[in-house]
């Protein structure tokens, strides 16, 4: 290695030239930017040595800059190009400033290897500045030179594991942005899914009652058109308020409802609250139903007295389409302090059970609901005869989102 005066003046200018050339560097392609420095080097062997030793000079700044520009596609291959270089360099006795490419070389190698490897190659390169001291260094200045150089040395293998160590970091720091991009849209889709399936319940909910009411109030009226004009407005009364609630409902559930609409305050959420009404509408309807609440409801939530209103609504729906004439149901709700249990019973005998499982939404949904809430449904025929949906629901259980 250069060691002189000279070569540290011509080792300022070129590193001044590196530094102009780095500030445009960013905009070149990668192999343009590792043309830079070999090109350098070779105007510099060519401009500051004699004629008669610049064919060697040359050969060797060659041999040591030009592998640096496939560095970034095949690192440990350059750096052992370069090292080999510089060997040849040193039988041969000749100083050149292109001994700079093994910084280079190691520094690339220490970016693209791990520390062991790091520290294999800064310690061949060590190897290289004692042969050069040894030989270069002018008598009684080893030292100096050698410490100089080794912290050359040690500088490049630093900076190129650090650089390695920050280029891992982001891209950890990528990939975790991208899972859990990955994730929120996961989550997304499950919400919308989620939500979906709670509309459908809704609206199964609230479509199935009503024209179930609608009907069998159709069906009086038309029956009772002739012996009893009164009650025959009265049923269709009842199925105009019927079809109405039922188009509020929807609204709701739906959640275009404005808040400032009169409906919102007209009919607020169904709540155990609104069973009494419930029941008389059943009845009106042709099932006459008993309602028992036992216990106070006003620390129940509202998605859980909303879930009750369901279970409740969806059951006895059940029985006004599938028992005869003359049928009568019983709800009965008890409220505790962490619980509501739901009990609905009635006493009509049940069509035969079909011999594939329906592909309805009635008893799956009213599953889910308790389910919300940490209960299990049992339906099914009463061993006196008629048939009973029982639940307990959990208030602690973290439906409300579901409800």
């Amino acid at each position: 290695m250069r060691l002189t005066s000279d070569a540290d003046r011509a080792t300022a200018r070129s590193a001044r030239l590196l530094t102009a050339a780095g500030r445009r560097g960013s905009r070149l392609p990668p192999t343009v930017w590792d043309s830079l420095l070999p090109t350098l080097l070779l105007v510099n062997v060519v401009t500051t040595h004699p004629p008669q030793e610049l064919p060697v000079a040359v050969a060797l700044t060659a041999a040591l800059a030009l592998p640096l520009v496939w560095r970034r596609r095949a690192p440990l291959p350059v750096f052992g190009a370069v090292v080999a270089a510089a060997f040849v360099q040193w039988l041969m006795d000749v100083q050149l400033l292109a001994d700079v490419a093994l910084l280079v070389a190691l520094y690339t190698a220490a970016a693209h290897t791990g520390r062991r490897g790091a520290l294999l190659a800064a310690a061949v390169v060590e190897a290289g500045v004692l042969l050069a001291c040894l030989r270069w260094a002018p008598d009684g200045a080893f030292p100096t030179p050698f410490v100089a150089v080794t912290a050359m040395t040690v500088a490049a293998a630093v900076l190129g594991v650090n650089v390695r160590t920050t280029r891992a970091y982001l891209a950890a720091l990528e990939e975790r942005a991208a899972r859990l991009e990955h994730e929120r849209e996961q989550q997304a889709r499950l919400a919308v899914a989620e939500e979906r399936t709670r509309i459908t319940r809704e609206m199964h909910d609230i479509v199935t009652h009503n024209l179930s009411v609608m009907v069998a109030l159709t069906d009086a009226a038309v029956y009772a058109q002739h012996r009893s004009p009164e009650k025959t407005t009265a049923a269709m009364l009842q199925i105009s308020e019927t079809g109405r609630q039922a188009l509020t409902d929807m609204r709701r559930s739906l959640g275009i409802l404005r808040t400032d609409e009169p409906d919102a305050e007209r009919h607020p959420l169904p709540g155990i609250a609104q069973l009494a009404a419930l029941a008389d509408q059943m009845g009106a309807a042709g099932l006459p139903t008993r309602l028992e609440v036992r216990g106070t409801h006003a620390h129940v939530p509202a998605t859980a007295q909303l879930t009750v209103y369901r279970l409740v609504q969806e059951a006895l729906t059940n029985t006004l389409k599938h028992t005869p004439t003359g049928t009568r149901a019983t709800v009965r709700i008890g409220c505790s302090t962490g619980t509501v249990t739901v009990d609905v019973t009635d006493d009509g005998p049940r069509p035969p059970r079909p011999a594939a499982p329906p592909s309805g939404h009635g008893i799956p949904g009213m599953r889910e609901r308790s389910a919300a809430y940490g209960g299990t449904l049992e339906a099914g025929p009463l061993p006196g005869g008629g048939w009973g949906v029982r639940t307990r629901l959990l208030l602690d259980s973290g439906g409300a989102a579901s409800a």
